[in-house]
């Protein structure tokens, strides 16, 4: 059975924030019924190419696709339930932001079929808030979550830490309440600071003050998996916690390098036929990724060599706390013994996994492992 998860990229948002480095705009408005249009033109392409497929998952992720009509979502599940089988278990995502996020809107997108949702809340301080160049108040969050809970059986939201002037028992406190608030699933993200951001710029030019240093980073790491752990939401990847079985079957897509089609300005996608792994990269301008979806000429290809496949088997499998097959490094064979001398990954005749110790310091393995 060829199992495959569907992404759909809608690139708008309300307001750009200072920390985003995600295909997102800002516009006036936006014309949805041409949208919806796209989106189905794309799919009935990824039909011919992907036949025969179950569809286990998809993600509505963005942007702000709680800013979608609930009929764009309804029009976009339905030509995918057309195109391909739907799994018995599908899990249908969709990403909200609290300032857009209404009752009624939300039982529309539970009519077309989503049945999760993951919040953006980012934080609980409001002070952080604004910091963050977020539109919304804690208790407008809270009140969008109540929202949620009572409409979708599954719901996620994410928070971001190591945040300027935040302090351990800061987060403890923060920590502790979200996990008071949480359903099934939580995102916590150490804040990064990316070129091309506005957080990028400032700190380039030395006025992003009071972010944390090494030390409390780790800090700040350390607490968030002991508390989630003894909240019965263990780290089943670097940054995301779940109660067992409550894992994003999406994300999970990703990070065991299985089949996903990327639709939408700047969505990626890795799709196999006869030939091995195709990448796939669409357009990132919303108004030039229409143009060529009407032309046909809508995103960039490349076949991945058996190294690019093993470059990003490691860099998405190693996330994860069951690790990634070790066929999957055969390229990377003779530096497993170093990292397992260094105590930051175990390995065994069939697994690679990060070690606790491992898991802050992923990106310097993937460094040595990759050089």
């Amino acid at each position: 059975m060829r199992r495959v998860g569907l992404y759909i990229h809608w690139p708008f948002c309300q307001a750009k924030c200072p920390y985003c480095d995600f295909n997102s705009h800002v516009v006036a408005a936006v014309d949805q019924a041409a949208w919806r249009s796209a989106y189905t033109t794309e799919i009935k392409r990824y039909k011919d190419e992907v036949p025969d497929a179950v569809v286990g998952s998809i993600f509505f992720g963005g942007g702000t696709p709680s800013l979608m009509e609930p009929e764009t979502v309804a029009s976009i599940i339905d030509d995918a339930q057309r195109a391909w089988r739907f799994a018995n278990d599908v899990e249908i995502t969709l990403e909200a932001n609290p300032t857009s996020v209404e009752a009624e809107r939300f039982r529309g997108y539970r009519m077309a079929g989503v049945n999760r949702v993951s919040m953006g809340i980012q934080a609980l301080d409001d002070d952080d808030l604004r910091r963050l160049g977020r539109l919304h108040s804690v208790s407008e969050a809270r009140a969008a979550f109540d929202i949620a809970r009572q409409t979708f059986d599954r719901i996620s939201f994410d928070l971001i830490y190591a945040r300027q002037g935040q302090t351990a028992a800061a987060w403890e406190t923060e920590l502790a309440e979200a996990l008071r608030m949480a359903a099934d699933h939580l995102s916590l993200y150490q804040l990064s600071v990316e070129d091309g951001t506005a957080f990028g710029d400032r700190h380039a030019r030395g006025k992003l003050k009071g972010l944390p240093d090494e030390d409390l980073a780790a800090t700040l790491y350390e607490i968030t998996q002991n508390m989630t752990e003894s909240a019965g939401l263990p780290a089943y990847e670097i940054s995301n916690h779940a109660r067992p079985g409550a894992e994003s079957q999406h994300n999970l897509t990703y990070w065991r390098g299985g089949e996903y089609i990327g639709i939408g300005p700047g969505a990626h996608g890795r799709v196999h036929n006869p030939n091995g792994w195709i990448a796939t990269e669409a357009e990132t301008q919303p108004m030039r990724w229409l143009a060529a979806v009407q032309a046909g000429t809508v995103e960039q290809r490349s076949l991945l060599s058996a190294l690019d496949r093993a470059e990003e088997r490691a860099m998405m499998g190693l996330r994860v706390g069951e690790g990634v097959d070790r066929s999957d490094l055969a390229p990377f064979e003779t530096r497993l013994p170093h990292l397992e001398d260094l105590g930051v990954i175990r390995t065994s005749n069939d697994k690679v996994q990060l070690t606790e110790s491992g898991r802050p310091v992923l990106n310097a393995i993937l460094r040595d492992l990759l050089a």
